[in-house]
């Protein structure tokens, strides 16, 4: 039997630092919130040209590197709690540098089994353009500094759940 197809609804992006050096942390992650856009991680590869003087018609390839393009651009509802959130965040990202630690970040959709896992740098928050009759919203950026991985979605630690997000004003428990 084929696997149901899914939707967006309920994916989330979530931070956690390593508590041992160097490798992936399997558990305590926290959810980043007020996430309401995340970027492709499936860019095509780029190609190199390889086509030779024998062609006639058709120049050839091979296939290159991928390239996320830099920052990575999140939306979000730009809010009291995201901003002191990200400030956090940003505090923890400190710390962890300072420890010779990374910070990974890992988008999770809550009907597949895999989730997608990076190392990354966040920058400082700002706001971003407004409009008459517009939401305030703001792009966080984070850096990649490794190639993303899909590996098993994290695990809440033992006896607990993920770090509680805002929904609507609400926790939830996720």
């Amino acid at each position: 039997m084929a696997s149901p197809r899914v939707s967006t609804a309920g994916m989330s992006l979530q931070y956690a630092v390593e508590t041992t050096a160097g490798t992936r942390p399997t558990t305590g992650y926290t959810i980043i919130p007020e996430v309401k856009s995340m970027p492709s991680f499936n860019p095509a590869p780029n190609t190199i040209e390889s086509t030779t003087l024998l062609e006639t018609e058709y120049m050839t390839y091979v296939k290159g590197l991928k390239d996320l393009g830099g920052a990575l651009e999140y939306g979000a509802n730009l809010t009291d709690d995201l901003i002191d959130f990200w400030d956090d965040l940003m505090a923890a990202y400190e710390a962890a540098v300072a420890a010779g630690k990374q910070m990974w970040f890992c988008v999770v959709h809550p009907k597949l089994k895999k989730a997608l896992y990076f190392v990354g740098e966040p920058a400082n928050l700002s706001f971003n353009e407004a409009a008459v009759n517009a939401m305030a919203e703001t792009t966080l950026y984070i850096t990649p500094q490794s190639a993303p991985v899909m590996e098993p979605k994290p695990t809440a630690a033992s006896g607990a759940s993920y770090s509680a997000a805002k929904k609507g004003g609400q926790d939830v428990e996720v």
